[in-house]
């Protein structure tokens, strides 16, 4: 009896690039975070509470995920207007705008955290209006969101694009013809046709924001309990010595960090559902 040919795989050598997959993926990734959880549990219970759960500590808590949350905000609601013009119409110097989106990707975040901080400072071009009108921008958690919203917009922006040049306009066109208005158009055709991209967009500014640490670790100011985020306090912690109570803080982070990730992406996997009829 002939048995039916097996099709063979799009990707020649599945298992053996299948195992190097894992391979890698268990050398940098998975290897890291349990070595990162089996320290801190060296601690024992009372001693990872203390460590992770003190005052200080739950203050940098606050002021990391507040900021990296209204940071991440700002970029979803201008990154989506930018990443429209951008594709939509037909601007001067259009390619040098787009290329400086890319900006915070090629500069170190200590150069744009330093440049920031000059910028911002009481002294600097725009700190100078700023704190003309009583608004303090470096040293303070503005200057944190500030910083956050720099380096995490061309994850918006580029997320988007391609969400954007894929809309059918003739969509829009039947809308309007239909005597829908500019913003019954956006809202009924155009957004939800863009809001799975706006979410992933969302979702990774967000994630570049609760590990970033050098461009806020020169705008910041540094004080504790006040402009003090969570990797600087790691940072402080590893400095000391003390590696068990720099994993607990890290592990939290971890944690929080999978929490909120886990719960944006189940969100956007129910706007696909909805919009999209993904069954």
């Amino acid at each position: 009896m002939a048995f039916p040919r097996t099709k063979n795989s799009v990707l020649p050598g599945f298992g053996l690039t299948m195992g190097y997959t894992v391979l890698y993926l268990s050398l940098i990734v998975l290897l890291p975070l349990g070595a990162l959880v089996i320290k801190s549990a060296t601690l024992g219970w009372a001693g990872f509470w203390a460590a992770a759960w003190n005052t200080r500590v739950v203050a940098s808590y606050k002021l990391t995920f507040g900021t990296s949350l209204i940071a991440a905000t700002i970029n979803a609601v201008f990154g989506l207007m930018v990443a429209w013009t951008l594709v939509r119409y037909t601007l001067p110097g259009k390619k040098f705008i787009d290329a400086l989106i890319d900006l915070p990707f090629a500069l170190p975040t200590a150069v744009s955290g330093i440049a920031l901080t000059a910028v911002y400072a009481k002294n600097g071009w725009i700190g100078q209006y700023l704190d003309a009108i009583g608004i303090k921008a470096a040293f303070s958690p503005l200057g944190i969101v500030i910083a956050l919203t720099f380096i995490g917009l061309p994850f918006v922006v580029r997320t988007l694009q391609p969400a954007i040049e894929e809309i059918d306009r003739e969509s829009e066109e039947a809308a309007a013809s239909l005597g829908a208005t500019r913003w019954q158009t956006f809202w009924r055709v155009i957004f939800p046709s863009v809001l799975p991209a706006l979410l992933t967009g969302f979702a990774l500014s967000f994630a570049r924001a609760l590990g970033e640490y050098g461009s806020v670790v020169f705008i910041s100011g540094n004080m504790p309990m006040k402009t003090e985020i969570a990797s600087l306090l790691i940072i402080t912690k590893l400095e000391q010595y003390d590696y068990a109570g720099a994993t607990a803080i890290a592990t939290m982070m971890l944690a929080a960090s999978f929490v909120i990730l886990f719960a944006i992406n189940a969100v956007q996997w129910w706007t696909a559902r909805k919009y999209r009829g993904v069954a």
